[in-house]
């Protein structure tokens, strides 16, 4: 050890630590030894030494008693010395140890035995607070020696002690534990508080010293409390205001003190304000992380915690003043509701204490901290609030002048309160309000400008003149002026911009700035990657907040709220910390830089050249540190002018500019300060940029490589190495191979140099950033930078840590350039591979956890690439070690977060492949790891899953969250569904752990009544009380998570097997293998789930379990009970629904949760759960109430929110109840036509017709006010949705539910809810017929109509009363217009809800005559609507929607032809006996027959019905099938959509003939027929059973429509129609003619019930010509002798229509060309009997065909037709012998003849008889068969039965809708 160097001692102290390990007790020996080598090395000088010698000590502690009893002074002591001088991995360490050392010594109960001969004093928890005090105030210089320093006043703790001790505090607690700080609280706040406080002047000796102190303190308070459960924190919130209280107290004592003086220069209320200001800034940062769970605290009337901070604002000191009123910031943000509130309360004591300079300046704070939490809170404040803000403002500014002590005071307030309203100044209103910012207004502010720059060039002389009292002001005010000229154009101030430039260069380097900021100035202007080589604490760590200050070195000031005010309003806040701007002397730099950059560019080259010039010199002429502080602000100016001038694509100037830049750069890149270097490479490659000039790229490169040869120190070497890469990253372009060799060459020397560690780290991460910009270029340099880095890995000493950093760098680098290529088989890849991999294990090996992370991070690159070669199982292991490591200690895992970033970008990347795995390894690691890891048993219960959600609650990094949330995501999606019960049972429990959900559980009490249901109360109430519970308290965020996470998994079971929503199915396979798990059987826990998240305290967790309730709703609603039939499962728990909604209807709910309780309520009304009436009234009687509530309108006293919140809560209530209106509507239109059938009540009761009826009841009593309200609220829409250039005709004082000034935002509570209502209100206008006398009849019980301004009254005055026809009309076009605005400008946003909506409310206005009057007759308006249909069926593919669109076609053509007949009739009876021929021609067409598109009805449904039909048989279009005629294809059958859409479509085109004149009918019969028998052409598919398909079906009864219109006879037409309808004939018959060999396809049955149609639908002259007849019989003759029996029966059936006839002519001659086939078919049938139903039913429609024949014969030959019938009959029959043993078939065969036989005998006696008398046999026959017939009557054979069901096939149906 002695004679060891740095790296010899670091290794031994690690071994020690391993030894130690291993040996356990029994080392106790060499305890003492051990002890004392570790002290010396813990104050060695180097770092990595002290790290090691602090782990050694930390292993020792475990076993060495002495060091946490007797010892504990002075290894207190020693950790103090050891912070001195330190880094932040020392700080780790050494904080570690000696919060890990108190935390034992407070609670050790010592063993007896080994314990009790070492004499032990018991450590109080006063003594080590007091020991931790010590060395925060008087930090290593100990108890002794301190007191000479003292008395001098020179000793100042050094800030690295402080910070370490402030994170040895947060070690200390978090190693007690929750439990121990939640009963310690009270003493360890006081104690902390005491830190900053007046008993220990010395940390707060000024105001440098104080704010870093109270930094400190903030951080050990935020941190510690942080990490408690919501029950702690507020218990914490109430002890923190008891100390705030305890303070108030003691300054309300000073204060009373009648003497000025001693007022304000007592030393208790100077001292006693940092505590004050830590306190309020915690209780703050506290109650914002609770949100709304701190509500019943605040409300609390006794802990009266709003007064006390109010009571606090006018204090003396402006940092407790500020403090408070950021507090009140916080606390709005939290509460929303208190916003307003507190709002009203601070501008009344602004008013009401305008003589006190501390309560204005207080109180203006505090108004001003509210308007910057408005933007946080979407529902915002009253618009009027700002208007009196407004008017304050002016007051306090007119009042300043008043009084001289107050006039500061009153006018900063003033100015402060306009610039916070900005945020809802002139900077505030340009950085805030960059939309109002307009040409006109920036032309407005110009005035003043030239006025400030006047003042800015004269403030020095103002300074001489009055002294050091305005050096501050007119700092500031030089910071807002820069500010305000970097937001503004630089054209607005062109005319004094040569005076800014030079008071900016005499800023920069000024004789007195003797601050080096390099750290607040410079990262910016460095590429973020180049920052990882400088100081850790550049990167982001768990300590920021406090490690800041080491950044910004001792003589400067971290950032605190007193040195700016403004910016207790700034939007831009980090997180939940309160802001913390920097010194005005910083700062002005910062603004000087930045402006510097921008005039630069915009001042004449000659002035630049001078500028630049003079800047040069300054920097010449100083000397020492001066020298180096001017530099850094030339630099940064001059850095920011390159970068604006490349963003912005301008140019330099001169040679000269770049010889002047050039030297800059090139002296910053040789300076001493490494962050001065780095933003000179930075500048460097930019002027490269800016130049953009090959050859002087080229020189840069070259000066690098010359410089990087010659110099030998490690400032010029570092410089321009990086110099180099940054010219790489900016100019891709210098990378030709010879420059890339050269590069690459340098660094590899540089990165060997083992004398310099800071030369091999700048050289490798330069190298790495090469890499990366190469890209392919770099292959050839892939394998010696590998053996590289390899070599490196294992040469360079750990105690490097950096240099193991930028190798990690390099390593990443290259496997992103190998990429995809890693996956090859090839030797070469593999030898690269497995070095890579073996780059990555070194790594992994690496104490530090830096470079622990670059390892993490190369196998997460190797994965992507070839996930195959990456060892899953050992990566995971180490993923979860580290993310779990020491879970007892600090934060539940690696104190390092960049560390923690790595493993959870990684596990994110990892699960999104193969969750699975990932998942079973961490609980395979976990069970095998040790048994004392207490920490693993959490992954062993509770998974990977809930060690990530408990790891989600504890941590507070936004980005961390976010890759928690999303790895947790990724592993729901693919595993939900197979874990279901860990998944639901872990949500379950984050949800269950809510700190006041016992005090919630109120379930409804009228449950109890029903005693079936008890138990669901008790679901609801028991509470677990397993103390091994996981999840202690989670925060509200943590269990919105959970719920979200509830609904994810009822989503990912949705998309899965259908058992998951069907508890007969899941009980069974449940059953059949006990481990299937499904959601259905979880619903009593679902419903549970969203029951305690809905009730919660928190606002946002009642949302999301309103939502996860919604969708349990929507979910389960259809699923049956199978114990009840008939009842659903859902209702077993409508009292628990009812209990959850409950709540989020009393008055003091926020309209945001009353909205969205009002949705779960429609929902759950409308999904039919509940049959029982007095079971709905339940809830119902919820928006009953809501509904009471909204009737005030918009002047409703909501005080809290803006007006835009009632506005949301109103029309949500309103959709709700048009959601239920509808539903009642439709449920009662289905359950109607039932109601005929049911004759007794009981039955409808039972069948629950009541109920829809009941439902529409239930509407019914409020519809009179509901239907004014939709009107009303349509109306607003319809004025909110007009165009900007309407603007000035809208209503000045808003609408019925708005305001004017906020209609912007009440536009979208619109668009959520107008579709809804537009439909109930178009069924309530429907189901009154448009005849209601007065809207406002039974509204007298309202406080105030909600009439519409003018839907009643033409304006607001009243002065025009319309008649009801108006109103009407007015309703029926605002209707109209809102469907048909909306439906002709689809956003791509339109949801599916809003446009089947907006159809059906369409659908049901055209229910009624008076509407369809309207539109029928207003051609343009249905013309109009049309082409609005069109373009939705062009647009939406949905086939409900396009449903939907053609039903409001259909009706729109029933409304023409409704006008068309009105207008024939009304003609025909005026004209009375005229003549017939005078009377004009009405319907489209006239006279002509020519329709003009555009202006026609009827071509625009024709486009639409082509539209459709094309589009579902793309064969119709003669375009497509290249041929005009009809081309024969292979028949198809349609989708079930397709089919209804094709069916609705031919329903049209049939009605279309009536809406026309006859010329028009003859214009558009073409293509209606054309497209008609097309339809049945393509979808004429041969069926089982002989049916036709749903579209032939249609086709066939669209023919039928049109071949019988009345057109068809019209004198006009009827020639043309003969014409064309014997073509159409022709066509069909064409389809038999084998044109090829596709003909067969066609199913015979369709075409041949086509062409009856035709036979017995148009007029005989069509079908009688002879050709057109022979063929048409030919076919029936061709199909009679087909042999499929289905066939043949349907053309039975068919002829059997035909021969009926009426008239002869038509009938005839198919009669006599058929009716010998089919006595031939049936004599054939008697020879050989019949076999089975087919042949059988074949039979007996033959025979109803013969008796057909004989009732319409001539009575002389009907003789004849008997004589052939009656044989046939009687041969079927069967005697007594052969009946008992028939088949089933002949004995119905038998039963069917004689049954008609006893029909024909009695009609024809004389024939009968004659033709038994001629034949014996015959009569024999018949005899036998009769007294058989009646032997079998006796035997009660049920013979009956068999002859009703063959005959009435339900196939036979089909013909009646067509004949």
């Amino acid at each position: 050890m002695k004679s060891a160097e740095s790296q010899g001692r670091y290794e031994i102290m690690l071994s020690l630590q391993n030894i130690l390990n291993g040996l356990g007790a029994a080392a106790a020996p060499c305890h003492r030894d051990i002890y004392k080598a570790a002290r010396s090395c813990l104050t060695d000088r180097s770092m990595a030494v002290r790290c090691a010698a602090a782990k050694c000590l930390l292993e020792l502690q475990n076993e060495a008693i002495f060091m946490w009893s007797t010892d504990l002074d002075s290894v207190a002591t020693l950790c103090f010395k050891s912070f001195e001088g330190s880094n932040y991995d020392v700080r780790i360490s050494v904080s570690k140890l000696l919060g890990t050392i108190l935390a034992k010594a407070t609670i050790s109960k010592h063993p007896g035995t080994a314990a009790s001969r070492q004499s032990i004093r018991r450590v109080s928890l006063e003594e080590v607070l007091e020991l931790l005090g010590t060395g925060f105030l008087r930090g290593s210089s100990g108890f002794l020696r301190a007191s000479g320093d003292m008395l001098k006043g020179t000793s100042s703790v050094s800030r690295d002690v402080r910070v370490g001790v402030t994170q040895a505090y947060v070690v200390f607690v978090s190693t007690l534990g929750g439990a121990w700080l939640e009963k310690n609280f009270a003493a360890f706040l006081s104690h902390v508080l005491s830190l900053v406080s007046q008993s220990h002047p010395k940390a707060t000796q000024n105001q440098i010293d104080a704010v870093c102190c109270r930094r400190c303190v903030s951080f050990i308070l935020r941190t510690t409390i942080g990490g408690l459960g919501e029950k702690a924190q507020l218990a914490a919130v109430k002890d923190i205001f008891q100390a705030i209280w305890k303070l108030k107290k003691v300054m309300d004592a000073v204060m009373s003190d009648g003497n000025l003086d001693t007022r304000l220069g007592s030393t208790d209320t100077a001292a006693s304000q940092h505590m004050l200001v830590c306190a309020l800034q915690e209780l703050g940062n506290l109650i914002y992380s609770l949100g709304t769970t701190v509500a019943p605290l605040l409300q609390d009337s006794s802990t009266g915690l709003l007064d006390s901070i109010l009571s606090v604002i006018p204090h003396p000191s402006i940092s407790v003043r500020l403090a408070a009123a950021w507090c009140l910031h916080c606390i709005a943000m939290a509460l929303p509701s208190y916003l307003t509130p507190l709002l009203d309360r601070c501008l009344e004591r602004l008013t009401g204490l305008k003589s006190s300079p501390e309560a204005v300046t207080g109180f203006s704070f505090a108004v001003a901290a509210l308007l910057g939490a408005v933007k946080h809170c979407p529902l915002g404040i009253p618009h009027g609030k700002g208007k009196i803000i407004m008017t304050l403002a002016e007051d306090l500014l007119c009042s300043a002048a008043q009084n001289s002590r107050l006039s500061a005071p009153r006018t900063q307030a003033g100015w402060l309160l306009i610039a916070a309203l900005m945020t809802l100044a002139i900077k505030s209103f340009v950085s805030h309000c960059g939309d109002l910012l307009t040409e006109e207004v920036t032309q407005r502010l110009l005035p003043p400008l030239p006025c400030a720059v006047d003042l800015l060039t004269q403030l020095s002389s103002i300074l001489k003149t009055y002294g050091s009292p305005l050096k501050t002001p007119s700092v500031v005010y030089r910071q807002r002026l820069y500010e305000l000229l970097v937001l503004l154009p630089p054209e607005t101030y062109e005319g004094n911009i040569c005076a800014i430039i030079k008071e900016l260069a005499a800023d920069l380097t000024a004789p007195d700035t003797q601050v080096a900021a390099s750290t607040f100035l410079l990262p910016p202007l460095c590429h973020q990657d180049d920052l990882l080589i400088l100081s850790p604490l550049l990167q982001e760590t768990d300590h920021r907040f406090i490690e800041e200050q080491l950044l910004l070195g001792n003589s400067i000031a971290c950032g605190s709220l007193e040195y700016d005010p403004y910016s207790v309003y700034e939007k831009d806040i980090e997180g939940d910390s309160v802001p913390k701007p920097l010194p005005p002397a910083l700062s002005v730099i910062g603004s000087a830089a930045k402006l510097f950059g921008v005039v630069c560019a915009h001042v004449g080259v000659t002035q630049r050249l001078l500028i630049l010039e003079q800047l040069l010199d300054r920097i010449k002429h100083t000397k020492g540190a001066r020298q180096q502080v001017v530099q850094l602000h030339v630099v940064s100016s001059v850095s920011s002018f390159l970068k604006y001038v490349a963003g912005s694509k301008g140019c330099l100037g001169p040679e000269e500019m770049k010889r002047f830049a050039l030297t800059l750069v090139t002296g910053a890149l040789e300076s001493p300060n490494a962050l001065l270097r780095c933003a000179a490479a930075e500048a460097w490659a930019r002027l490269a940029q800016v130049v953009d000039d090959g050859a002087f790229t080229a020189g840069l490169a070259q000066v690098s490589f010359d410089k990087l040869k010659s110099a030998r120190d490690v400032v010029t070497r570092t410089g321009y190495s990086l110099a180099l890469a940054s010219l790489h990253r900016y100019l891709g372009g210098i990378s030709s191979s010879q420059h890339l060799n050269s590069c690459v060459g340098i660094l590899y020397t540089l990165a060997q140099d083992s004398t310099s560690p800071d030369v091999q780290t700048w050289a490798l991460h330069s190298l790495s950033l090469i890499i990366d910009s190469a890209g392919p270029l770099y292959y050839v340099h892939v394998e010696p930078t590998l053996s590289l880095i390899i070599m490196l890995l294992l040469n360079v000493p750990p105690t490097h840590a950096e240099v193991h950093q930028s190798l990690g760098r390099c390593l990443n680098a290259l496997i992103t350039t190998l990429g995809p290529e890693l996956q090859g088989n090839s030797t070469s890849i593999s030898t690269l591979r497995t070095s890579c991999l073996l780059g990555c294990a070194v790594m992994q090996d690496n104490p530090d956890c830096l470079v622990q992370a670059q390892a993490i991070s190369c196998l997460q690159q190797l994965h992507m690439f070839a996930p195959q070669h990456v060892n899953l199982s050992s990566l995971v292991s180490c993923l979860c070690e580290i993310l779990l490591d020491n879970s007892v200690l600090v934060n539940l895992c690696s104190p390092y977060l960049l560390l923690r970033r790595a493993v959870l970008a990684c596990l994110r990347q990892l699960v999104q492949r193969e969750a699975a795995e990932v998942s079973e390894y961490a609980v395979m690691l976990a069970k095998d790891s040790r048994e004392e890891l207490t920490s693993d048993a959490n992954i062993r219960e509770v998974g990977l899953e809930g060690a990530l959600l408990i790891l989600l609650d504890k941590e507070t990094d936004d980005k961390l969250c976010h890759d928690i949330k999303e790895t947790l995501n990724y592993m729901l999606t693919s595993m939900a569904v197979e874990k279901l019960s860990l998944w639901l049972k872990l949500c379950k429990d984050v949800l269950a752990a809510s700190a006041d959900f016992t005090a919630l559980t109120c379930v409804d009490t009228m449950q109890e009544e029903e005693g079936d249901k008890g138990d669901d109360a008790s679901v609801l109430t028991t509470r677990h009380d397993e103390k091994s519970h996981p999840f202690t308290n989670p925060q509200w965020a943590t269990r919105v998570f959970a719920a979200e996470c509830v609904c994810r998994i009822i989503n990912q079971c949705e998309n899965a097997n259908s058992a998951h929503f069907d508890i007969a199915l899941a009980q069974e396979m449940k059953k059949r293998d006990s481990r299937s798990d499904f959601l259905v059987l979880h619903l009593a826990d679902l419903i549970r789930m969203a029951f305690m998240a809905a009730t919660d305290h928190n606002d946002h967790l009642r949302l999301s379990g309103l939502e996860m309730l919604l969708v349990v709703i929507r979910r389960f609603a259809t699923v049956p009970e199978p114990e009840f039939p008939g009842h659903v499962i859902l209702e077993q728990y409508q009292a628990n629904v009812g209990a959850a909604l409950r709540p989020a209807f009393t008055s003091e709910t926020p309209p945001h949760v009353t909205a969205k309780a009002c949705q779960v309520c429609s929902a759950w009304i409308a999904s039919g759960v509940v049959s029982d009436l007095n079971d709905l009234r339940r809830v119902h009687q919820l928006l009953v109430s809501s509904l009471t509530k909204i009737q005030a309108g918009k002047e409703a006293p909501s005080h809290l929110y803006n007006e835009s919140a009632s506005t949301m809560e109103i029309l949500a209530v309103l959709k709700a109840w048009a959601e239920v209106y509808i539903i009642a509507v439709q449920s009662h239109k289905n359950h109607r036509q039932p109601l005929k059938t049911t004759t007794c009540l009981e039955d409808s009761i039972r069948y629950g017709s009541c109920s829809s009826d009941g439902l529409l009841d239930l509407v019914y009593t409020d519809l009179g006010t509901l239907s004014r309200l939709w009107l009303a609220a349509l109306q607003d829409f319809a004025l909110l949705t007009l165009p900007s250039e309407f603007a000035s005709q809208l209503p000045a004082e808003g609408g019925a539910f708005y305001t004017a000034e906020t209609s912007e935002n009440a536009k979208l509570h619109y668009y959520n809810s107008w579709a809804l209502i537009l439909h109930a209100t178009a069924l309530w206008l429907t189901s009154t017929g448009f005849v209601v006398a007065d809207p406002d009849e039974g509204a007298s019980n309202l406080s105030r109509p909600v009439t519409p301004t003018s839907m009643c009254q033409g304006s607001s005055s009243g002065a025009t009363i319309k008649s009801p026809e108006d109103v009407y009309t007015d309703r029926f076009h605002l209707i109209l217009g809102i469907s048909v605005e909306f439906l002709c400008s689809l956003r791509s946003d339109a949801t599916m809800e809003s446009i089947t909506a907006c159809l059906h409310a369409l659908q049901a206005l055209l229910d009624v005559p008076w509407p369809r009057s309207k539109i029928g007759s207003d051609q343009d308006l249905g013309i109009e609507l049309l082409n609005v249909l069109h373009r939705v069926i062009l647009t939406r593919e949905s086939p409900s929607i396009q449903l939907a669109s053609l039903e409001v076609v259909r009706q729109i053509i029933c409304a023409a032809q409704e006008h068309v007949k009105e207008k024939r009739r009304s003609a025909e009876v005026d004209d009375g006996a005229a003549e017939k021929e005078t009377l004009p021609e009405f319907g489209e067409g006239k006279d002509t027959g020519g329709l003009v598109p555009g202006k026609s009805l009827v071509f625009a449904t024709l486009e639409l019905c082509v539209c459709i039909l094309v589009r579902q048989l793309p064969e119709l279009n003669p375009k497509l099938t290249g041929s005009p005629g009809v081309k024969a294809t292979k028949p198809q059958m349609l989708s079930e959509d397709g089919s209804r859409l094709v069916s609705a479509a031919l329903v049209i085109l049939s009605e279309l003939p009536a809406v026309c004149s006859p010329e028009g009918s003859i214009s558009i019969l073409p293509t209606i027929l054309y497209l008609t028998i097309g339809v049945l052409r393509e979808t004429a598919v041969k069926l089982p059973g002989g049916q036709l398909s749903s579209t032939v079906a249609a086709s066939l009864q669209a023919l039928k429509g049109i071949l019988s219109s009345p057109m068809a006879q019209a004198e006009k037409s009827h020639s043309a129609w003969t014409d064309l309808l014997r073509s159409a004939l022709t066509t069909i018959l064409d389809f038999w003619d084998p044109v090829d060999e596709t003909h067969q396809e066609l199913d015979e049955v369709s075409l041949l019930t086509a062409i009856t149609v035709f036979i017995l639908s148009t007029s005989p002259e069509v079908t009688t010509i002879p050709c057109l007849q022979k063929r048409c019989i030919d076919k029936f003759k061709a199909t009679l002798e087909i042999k499929d029996p289905m066939v043949q029966i349907k053309t039975y059936q068919l002829l059997h229509s035909i021969f009926q006839y009426p008239n002869p002519a038509v009938s005839y001659p198919y009669i006599y060309s058929l009716a010998s086939c089919i006595v031939e078919k049936l004599q054939e049938i008697d020879k050989r009997k019949p076999e089975n139903i087919a042949e059988l039913q074949i039979f007996q429609e033959g025979i109803k065909v013969l008796e057909t024949l004989v009732t319409v014969a001539e009575e002389h030959h009907r003789s004849q037709l008997v004589t052939c019938l009656l044989p046939i009959l009687i041969s079927f029959l069967l005697d007594e012998n052969a009946l008992g043993s028939a088949t089933s078939i002949m004995r119905s065969l038998h039963d069917f003849a004689l049954q008609s036989l006893m029909q024909i005998g009695p009609q024809y006696s004389s024939v009968f008889k004659s033709l038994v008398a001629s034949s014996p046999a015959l009569k024999a026959r018949l005899e036998a068969a009769i007294k058989g017939n009646q032997q079998s009557v006796k035997v009660k054979i049920p013979t009956s039965k068999y002859t009703k069901s063959p005959g009435k096939n339900s196939s036979i149906q089909l013909k009646t809708n067509f004949l």
